[in-house]
């Protein structure tokens, strides 16, 4: 299969970068590369390979759902520089 033309000036504008035509010359041609390897590895025999997420086992990855101390409301606001009615008082952030 022929590697297809990227138009990188489109994806450039998409990013919003602003990119010399030196550089885009460059990624054109880095980018073809890289679809050649992506060739490459797509010729390679996988048909006896079992599917898999993981290179290595994984099972029941989650720790146990343990009820733990924490902290009481009067130490969690004590650094707090403002507080009212055990609840920390901010700055407006949303107009």
């Amino acid at each position: 299969m022929q590697t297809p033309e990227l138009d990188v000036r489109y994806v450039a504008k998409l990013a919003r970068l602003a990119l010399s035509d030196e550089e885009i010359e460059t990624f054109q041609r880095q980018l073809a590369q890289v679809l050649g390897h992506v060739e490459q590895l797509r010729s390679v025999d996988v048909s006896h390979v079992d599917a898999l997420a993981h290179a290595s086992p994984v099972h029941n990855v989650f720790r146990a759902d343990v009820e733990r101390p924490g902290f009481t409301p009067a130490e969690a606001l004590a650094n707090a520089p403002k507080k009212a009615n055990d609840l920390f008082i901010v700055t407006k952030v949303v107009e």
